[in-house]
Order: structure tokens, then C-alpha cells, then sequence
């Protein structure tokens, strides 16, 4: 029998913009979970949350390394999970190979150092045949975030499909966006100290603008909630909040990315280190130059070199992620709530609805079988009906195969 081991992540972001109550409290009950209902051992479970000082600390660095580890060392017969709780976040697409959305789905760390949905693709297409990786994403946006997965359970592939088909917009080429993108980047990396040659003519097209991120939607709870927020930053917000945390006050739309490579470095989202290859090889001539930043920053050269040495390749060529399965809490275009009772007590939409799931499957005339399987498509469908029931818009996906729509939810 395989090992059970578990990544939960919970970041409530205290004292920003974008602070969330219910975030820490939806891994704690799925810890609980785990162990209680699925066997797990405690030894197996990592936490990563913000607010509690015994875990390390949710950063971008952090919780690939634990994700790195947990499929790194799994094996055929293992079962791997990983719980998501925080922000969710959409970028424009990054040099055309976009998905159809036509943005990044991306999650938030701590420290702002974005994980992205290629990311997660890569990630999964490592797990070993007979081993499966469960992801349960209570975010914003969460739909694709492992990207290239089929869609069991939603609509956001179909209704983007059909939205490019009604408007006869076909899917941009990898030179065409690239081309409109280079005007913005060379911009971006003059902000940063980095002189490229002058090459492109082209201006960054107005609906990458912060004007045009979708509209962040409160869901209406049922009267037990007192209030809810959303589990989504708006474009403009984490620009504000990026601001704050790298010191860098002239960050816009367009320079996020480089941004992020600059402050991240080596420890920047691997999607973005590609994206800057791939940015500095169509800008810079046989003979680029580049002056020395400020006192007290990195040489920007050695960061640039860095990315220039990241092993590019194009999202065709990423292998198929066969053996993941995302539960996402909402849509590509959908947020997911963060919701406060009454009396206090603070939790995700999907979480909760998740746990009730499974409380509801080894209750009644199930009593004696208090593990009864819950297939994932049960759970999502389930998941759905009672989120309906309690006034939320969100509607949760399945992303997966689908032979392992049918398998029991974890294990």
C-alpha cells in the first residue's frame, strides 16, 4: 500500500488590501479530514499558513518546494493531495500560447511571487503512473489551473470556445502577440535599468489595461452568513500590493512580470523566467548593453543571464498531465467566496460545502460506513447543488480524466 502524504496552504494576507478571514480555517478542517476520514498520517501532512508562526511561511518559494517534494518523491500506489486557500488571480496571457481564456490562471503566495497554471501543468505531468495527484482549489479564477486537464464538470472551456466563435476571433499566434507585447517589455525592463536595443513599434493593446479585469462578483450567501467576500485581486489591487512589497512605486500593466523576476529571481515562477527569455531574445541584438542598476540592487546582467539560460519550451510540448485531478472553486470567469457567520466563524464556499459533502456521505442510513466513497464527480456535483442551495453564483469544476472522474475523492 502507498504512502498518503498532503501540501495545505492557507493565506488569509492580514493587514493588505486584499485580507481574507476563512482561509486558515478551511486547511485546518481539511487537516483534520485527512487524517480523521482518510488515514492519513500527521507526519505526511505539510502546512504551509500565513497567520500561524509553527508553519513555514506560504511564499511562492515555499510552496513549490514543498509541491517540488511531494511529487518528487512519490511512488506508483501513493496518494497526494494539495489544498489551496487564498487569492486567486488572472494575468493576460504570456506570449500567445495562451489557453482559451486568453489569460494566466494563477494563485497568490504570501509574498505575492505568483504560481501559475503552466506551472501546476508541469508539475503534475511529473506524477508517477499509479499514483494520483488531488487538487482542491479554493480560489478565484481557479478553472484550468491545471492547465491542458480535460474538463469534466464546467463551462469555461465551452464558453470561451464559443465567445472567440461568435466573435471570429481566433486564437493569437505565438509572433503576434509576442510582436504587440515588445513595445510594453522593453519599456518594463528600462524601468528596471536594463537598455535594450530599439526594435519594436507596437503598443500594448488596451485590454490587457487594469480597466478590463473582469468585474469581481460577491456571492449572496444564505441568511447564516453575515458577510462574504471574494477570493479574487483585481488587477489594479495586487499592482498596489506589488508595489508595496517590492518598493518599486513605477510598476504597471506590462512590467508585472519582469517585476517579479527582478525582486524573485531564481525563485520566480518558472513560466516567468521563460517569459523574460523569451522577451530579451526578440528585443536584444548580438551587442546588448546594460547598465549597472542603483546602489543596493542586483546587476539586472545576472538576473537576465539567468533567464536566458531557463530551458524554454513551448506549451505544446509540455507533457500531458494524465495522472492530476483539479476541483476548482468556481469558474475561469467566476469568483469564490470567503464567508463569515453570524457568530463569527470564517471559511471558503467550496471548502465548507466540501466538508459537508463528506459529512452528509457517512451520515443516516450510511453510518456504519463513515468512509463511504465519494466519487470526485459526485463531490463536485454535490459540491454545486449545495452551493446553489445556499444563494452562492459559484459554480465548482472538475478538471481530470475520465476514468479518474469516477474514482473516490482522494482515496
Amino acid at each position: 500500500m502507498g504512502q498518503k502524504r498532503a501540501v495545505l496552504v492557507g493565506i488569509n494576507y492580514p493587514g493588505t488590501e486584499g485580507e481574507l478571514k476563512g482561509c486558515l480555517n478551511d486547511v485546518a478542517r481539511m487537516r483534520r479530514c485527512l487524517v480523521e476520514r482518510f488515514g492519513f498520517d500527521e507526519a505526511g501532512i505539510r502546512v504551509l499558513a500565513d497567520a500561524d508562526p509553527s508553519t513555514p511561511p506560504p511564499t511562492g518559494a515555499n510552496i513549490r518546494m514543498e509541491l517540488e517534494r511531494l511529487v518528487g518523491d512519490a511512488r506508483p500506489g501513493d496518494t497526494l493531495f494539495f489544498h489551496y486557500s487564498g487569492h486567486g488571480l488572472q494575468l493576460p496571457a504570456e506570449t500567445g500560447e495562451d489557453d482559451d481564456t486568453g489569460y494566466d490562471e494563477c494563485i497568490v503566495p504570501c509574498d505575492l511571487n505568483l504560481i501559475k497554471d503552466q506551472d501546476f501543468t508541469e508539475l503534475v505531468a511529473k506524477v508517477p503512473d499509479g499514483c494520483l495527484f488531488t487538487m482542491v482549489s479554493d480560489s478565484c479564477h481557479s478553472g484550468g489551473l491545471i492547465d491542458k486537464t480535460k474538463e469534466q464538470i464546467g463551462n469555461s472551456t465551452k464558453q470561451n470556445r464559443a465567445q472567440h466563435r461568435d466573435r471570429g476571433i481566433k486564437p493569437p499566434s505565438a509572433s503576434c502577440t509576442c510582436t504587440s507585447f515588445l513595445r510594453t517589455i522593453r519599456l518594463a525592463f528600462e524601468s528596471l535599468g536594463i537598455h535594450l536595443p530599439r526594435r519594436g513599434h507596437h503598443q500594448q493593446s488596451t485590454q490587457n489595461g487594469v480597466n478590463n479585469e473582469p468585474d469581481a462578483k460577491t456571492d449572496a450567501a444564505n441568511a447564516s452568513v453575515a458577510t462574504t467576500t471574494n477570493r479574487s485581486l483585481p488587477l489594479s489591487t495586487f499592482i498596489e500590493m506589488l508595489r508595496d512589497k517590492t518598493g518599486r512605486h513605477d510598476v504597471g500593466v506590462g512590467s508585472i512580470r519582469t517585476t517579479l523576476f527582478y525582486h524573485f529571481g531564481h525563485d520566480a515562477s518558472p513560466k516567468v523566467k521563460k517569459f523574460v527569455k523569451v522577451m530579451v531574445a526578440k528585443l536584444r541584438h548580438d551587442d546588448v548593453k546594460l547598465d549597472e542598476e542603483a546602489a543596493g540592487h542586483p546587476h539586472p546582467h545576472a538576473l537576465v543571464r539567468e533567464a536566458m539560460e531557463q530551458d524554454v519550451h513551448s506549451v505544446q510540448e509540455v507533457m500531458m498531465p494524465r495522472n492530476g485531478v483539479l476541483i476548482s472553486g468556481c469558474q475561469t470567469d467566476e469568483t469564490s467566496a470567503d464567508a463569515t457567520t453570524d457568530d463569527g466563524v470564517s471559511y471558503g464556499a467550496l471548502s465548507n460545502a466540501i466538508q459537508d459533502v463528506l459529512l452528509a456521505a457517512g451520515s443516516g442510513r450510511r453510518r456504519k460506513k463513515r468512509r463511504a466513497a465519494v466519487t470526485n464527480r459526485e463531490l463536485v456535483v454535490r459540491a454545486r447543488e449545495l452551493l446553489s442551495k445556499q444563494g452562492y453564483t459559484q459554480q465548482p469544476g472538475l478538471y481530470c480524466s475520465d476514468d479518474h472522474a469516477k474514482r473516490p475523492f482522494i482515496c
